[in-house]
C-alpha cells in the first residue's frame, strides 16, 4: 500500500460537513464511496486535514489514503472527478512518505469569512449579506487581541471531545475586496469547532459599536462561550489554505 495526498476543493452548501456521519450526506462519504468503486469496492477509508461544519466550503483541502500503487495519478484524478458531484473537485493526487499525515502534519490553517454589504444574487451562497454599517478599522484593531497562544474557550463550541482549547493564532485581519465586499482572514496552528464563525460574530459587535477592544479582550479572558456573540452563518466560511 502507498500513501497518497489528494488536494481538493468543495462547495459545502448541500453537505452536512466534511466528516462521515449516520443518515447524512458528507463530503468524506461521497469521496470514499466513489474512490472505493475505482478500487473494486475495497472500502477505501480516507483521512482529512480537518473537519468543516455543515454548509462550510473549502477552497483548499487535503486528505490522505493508503491504497494500492497507482500507475497513472492523472488518470485516476480524471476518473474520480467524473464520478464525483460537481460540488467536489480533485486538483491533484501525489504519492507521499508513509508518515505524512493529512491532519497531524499540517502546520498552519487559514480560513476566510466573506461578507457583502450590498445585496447581490450571485454571492448569497458564498458570502453573508450584512447591510448594517461596520467600522472595519476598529474591527482590525480588536483582531490584534486574537494573536498569539491563548485559550479560545469563549469562541468554541461547547461539549466537544478536544483535550485543550489552546490555539496559536498567527494572523487575523479584515481585508477589503471592493466597495461592498470584505473578508476576515485568520491563520492558526489549529481551530476549534465553530471558532471562526463565533470570532467573526463577536468581532462584528465591535464594528457595530456594541463593544470596544477592551470588551473584546474581556470576552477572550472569560473562557465562557456565553460571553461571546452568536456565530455567523456557515455559508460565508471557507477553509482557504493548508500549510505543511
Amino acid at each position: 500500500m502507498v500513501r497518497y495526498f489528494f488536494e481538493i476543493s468543495y462547495d459545502g452548501t448541500h453537505f452536512f460537513g466534511w466528516q462521515r456521519q449516520p443518515k447524512q450526506v458528507s463530503v468524506q462519504q461521497e469521496i470514499e464511496e466513489n474512490l472505493s468503486k475505482l478500487f473494486s469496492n475495497k472500502g477505501i477509508e480516507i483521512v482529512g486535514c480537518g473537519r468543516t461544519d455543515t454548509g462550510v466550503h473549502a477552497q483548499q483541502y487535503f486528505f490522505h489514503a493508503d491504497i494500492p500503487a497507482i500507475e497513472d495519478c492523472n488518470q485516476l484524478q480524471f476518473k474520480l472527478n467524473k464520478m464525483l458531484p460537481d460540488s467536489i473537485c480533485v486538483h491533484s493526487i501525489s504519492p507521499v512518505d508513509a508518515d505524512l499525515h493529512a491532519r497531524f502534519s499540517a502546520k498552519k490553517r487559514t480560513y476566510r469569512y466573506f461578507i457583502h454589504q450590498q445585496k447581490d444574487p450571485f454571492l448569497h451562497q458564498y458570502s453573508w449579506y450584512f447591510s448594517q454599517k461596520l467600522d472595519f478599522e476598529k474591527m482590525n484593531d480588536a483582531a490584534k487581541e486574537l494573536l498569539g497562544t491563548q485559550d479560545f474557550t469563549s469562541l468554541a463550541k461547547l461539549h466537544t471531545d478536544v483535550k485543550t482549547n489552546i490555539c496559536t493564532v498567527h494572523d487575523a485581519k479584515w481585508i477589503q475586496l471592493d466597495d461592498h465586499r470584505w473578508y476576515f482572514e485568520i491563520t492558526a496552528d489549529r481551530f476549534l469547532r465553530n471558532m471562526v464563525r463565533a470570532t467573526v460574530g463577536t468581532i462584528m459587535e465591535v464594528g457595530l459599536g456594541k463593544m470596544g477592544k477592551a470588551d473584546f479582550r474581556k470576552v477572550l479572558d472569560a473562557k465562557d462561550r456565553g460571553a461571546a456573540a452568536l456565530s455567523v452563518p456557515a455559508k460565508g466560511l471557507f477553509l482557504w489554505e493548508i500549510d505543511y
